[in-house]
């Protein structure tokens, strides 16, 4: 069998294990005769695909009648999907009222491997543009929020995720060279927020200020963006306390103390 014969037979099995989960999602319980019919693929097939789930945790025997159910491993992973929902959730209300406040776009966003993604937006009165950035995947070092986050990590984990990502140079005045990247760094931790100028696209300038769950770790980053003509950084710095102020409210929503 060749490599591509391999990689077909990989996605089949894939797809296969999650047709099982879904079958178990819908009909409760089900043993191994009435997965196979519903996948239409010998029994010996079927009960591969349920050991396979059983050993992670995904599914398990309901009793000793031959009967499987999803599992509670389910639950870990899930949690990481819900964490973030509760996230958008609980921000809502305050991006809402900041957008309408700054009169700029503000962004809910969040690390994803390596690159940071926008869960939620609100356009502000004064924006013009047809950006929409929900769902958007964008590089950390060129973000006011993806500096927020990346100053959060410690530096082994921020130099992996920065290999992994490998810095461009998106605009001239993007920052690549890792010293240069470290003193901003630095600096975002001082001041408890972060902006950039022109360096995810010409013309486009952002700030950004963290947002920490319950145990004080951060979570996510609040960030406002507009048009380098009207939100300039005299105005960002102005600003400033009022994103961090929000982003300390949905700290609150989410059960920080502080």
């Amino acid at each position: 069998m060749d490599t591509g014969d391999r990689s077909a037979g990989g996605v089949q099995s894939v797809d296969r294990a999650i047709s099982v989960l879904e079958i178990l999602a819908r009909r409760g319980e089900a043993g191994v005769s009435e997965v196979a019919g519903e996948l239409a693929v010998h029994k010996s097939t079927a009960f591969r695909l349920l050991g396979a789930l059983e050993s992670r945790g995904l599914v398990e025997q309901a009793g000793e009648r031959g009967k499987y159910r999803l599992g509670f491993g389910l639950v870990r992973l899930a949690g990481a999907v819900t964490a973030r929902l509760d996230i958008a959730q609980q921000s809502r209300p305050v991006c809402e009222r900041l957008a309408g406040q700054l009169g700029e776009t503000v962004n809910l966003v969040v690390l994803r491997s390596h690159h940071v993604i926008n869960l939620y937006e609100v356009r502000g009165p004064g924006t013009v543009a047809a950006h929409n950035w929900v769902g958007r995947l964008t590089p950390p070092h060129a973000t006011a929020a993806g500096k927020v986050l990346l100053a959060q990590l410690t530096a082994d984990h921020r130099a992996r995720l920065l290999a992994a990502a490998g810095p461009r140079r998106l605009t001239p005045h993007t920052a690549t060279a890792p010293a240069a990247l470290e003193r901003e760094l630095s600096l975002v931790r001082t001041r408890g927020y972060a902006v950039t100028r022109d360096e995810l696209e010409p013309g486009l300038n952002a700030l950004a200020a963290p947002i920490r769950s319950r145990d004080g770790e951060v979570v996510a980053a609040l960030s406002a963006s507009g048009p380098g003509y009207r939100f300039t950084e005299e105005r960002m710095h102005l600003l400033a306390p009022l994103l961090v102020d929000g982003a300390d409210e949905i700290g609150h929503r989410l059960g920080h103390p502080g």
